[in-house]
């Protein structure tokens, strides 16, 4: 078919007619009334332009009565200003100490990574507040590193490796921090069927007929031997009385003995106030959560610390391994930062897990441990080259959404993290925070300076107030 010019004309003003009409609606055709609130919580959850007049006469005497309307169509119809409902976001800085230089040289409470530390936000569902918060990574900040090590019968020539490993590691990691404590535990597996030997031969000396090596200790799940310390000597001391044992299967109890050392902060002596690193040294495989059944347990790890009197593991041979999603859990919310030791033919199966288990790294240990202080002083490198934040507890109906300004000053929208930093760098962030309804109860989410992916202690951790 075709169209004369006048034809066309005729359209293009039909067209223009058409969208004046939805583009200018006539008076009280708007969203805010077309929405027949009845109730001021009602209009302000339309959308975030509506406004509630509560003015008791307001519309008397008049066609037009819907008290939800725009602010200015409300003034504009005889509603006094203070009698217009119509709450805005907003927030404000409860506390905003200004970011420490230097992590040595006063109390651990004192030292400040994030600011500000605790804001109070005021968000009126549909809208949209910001504010800006800023991190550094201080100099000397002090470092608990727990040295968790498979003692099962392969890692025997290990042991012998790192009989002197604190007097070594406390020298080197005395060049990042004046402030080290080490501590020590060992694992080999869950001492039942099929797991381990049970015997009653094996039950003293499982390596019991065993040629190339005929003595061991009896078999364990977890055991916690150096609690967190600075005397190095009395580390190199316990270390030193440490022996091997020997399990069944390939597979070892690792990820028992991970989440022990997690979740026991209290026996491990974990510091509120430091980086805590977890060194996890082995040469096999870890069983995972429904291997346990294999062995008749059924019931599903609870993510409790189970230290009996002796410091072992108690619940080893009660409850599964624990699964990879709880060790997660319980690894961010203890800001434990793990790093698998592992041998190279190991590397990609643990590569793998780190993908699953937030904030951990792998490395490669050679088949003797000779390079494990070196291995310890790389990943505590690249761990403190990477600044992320991280919100835990908020509630689903609040939307936040973060924009990076990292050490080259340009703004990156979507991104909450940044790498390739020094020590003594500071970075920004942008943290938009939007909700759609009112949450159920008070909520108080909880931001953290993350570095390399795990919750890091900040010095009084930005709490947000909602």
């Amino acid at each position: 078919m075709r169209w004369s010019p006048g034809t066309w004309m005729w359209r293009a003003a039909l067209c223009c007619a058409l969208l004046q009409t939805f583009t200018h609606p006539v008076r009280g055709l708007n969203m805010c009334m077309s929405g027949s609130a009845t109730s001021c919580e009602e209009c302000l959850l339309i959308h975030p332009s509506c406004a509630w007049c509560a003015q008791e006469d307001f519309g008397k005497g008049r066609t037009l009565t819907s008290r939800c309307d725009f602010r200015q169509n409300l003034e504009k119809r005889g509603c006094e200003a203070r009698s217009i409902e119509f709450p805005t976001s907003s927030f404000s800085i409860l506390q905003n100490r200004p970011l420490s230089s230097k992590g040595s040289g006063s109390s651990q409470d004192d030292v400040v990574q994030i600011m500000p530390q605790k804001i109070s936000l005021s968000l009126r569902p549909g809208d949209q507040t910001w504010f800006g918060v800023e991190v550094r990574q201080v100099e000397d900040y002090p470092v608990d590193l727990y040295y968790l090590m498979d003692l099962s019968l392969s890692m025997k020539d290990d042991l012998d490796t790192i009989r002197n490993l604190g007097t070594k590691l406390a020298q080197e990691m005395g060049k990042l921090t004046s402030n080290f404590r080490l501590g020590f535990g060992s694992f080999v597996d869950k001492n039942m069927s099929p797991f381990s030997y049970t015997a009653p031969k094996y039950q003293e000396n499982p390596c019991s007929g065993y040629k190339l090596f005929p003595n061991c200790v009896p078999t364990f799940g977890f055991r916690h031997i150096v609690s967190l310390t600075d005397k190095v000597d009395r580390f190199n001391e316990e270390v030193q009385k440490q022996m091997v044992s020997r399990n069944r299967d390939a597979p070892e109890g690792g990820f028992d003995a991970i989440l022990q050392a997690a979740v026991c902060k209290e026996e491990i002596g974990w510091r509120k106030g430091a980086y805590h690193l977890l060194v996890f040294a082995t040469d096999d495989v870890p069983h995972l959560a429904l291997d346990g059944r294999l062995g008749g347990l059924v019931q599903p790890h609870d993510g409790r610390c189970h230290l009996n009197d002796n410091n072992e593991y108690s619940a080893s041979t009660k409850m599964d391994y624990p699964s990879l999603a709880l060790l997660g859990e319980k690894l961010a919310e203890n800001n434990i930062f793990l790093i698998f030791a592992v041998t190279k033919r190991l590397y990609v199966i643990y590569k793998n897990f780190t993908a699953l288990i937030p904030g951990t790294t792998v490395e490669i240990l050679d088949q003797d441990s000779k390079n494990v202080i070196q291995l310890i002083i790389t990943a505590y490198n690249n761990i403190r080259s990477k600044v992320e934040l991280s919100v835990w507890d908020h509630p689903k109906d609040i939307g936040l959404s973060f924009t990076a300004t990292c050490q080259d000053g340009k703004p990156l929208p979507g991104l909450r993290k940044c790498a390739d930093l020094k020590i003594g760098d500071t970075v920004s962030f942008n943290v938009s925070v939007k909700t759609r309804s009112c949450p159920g109860r008070r909520a108080k989410p909880e931001l953290h300076h993350q570095a390399g992916g795990v919750q890091r202690p900040s010095g009084g951790a930005g709490g947000l107030s909602v």
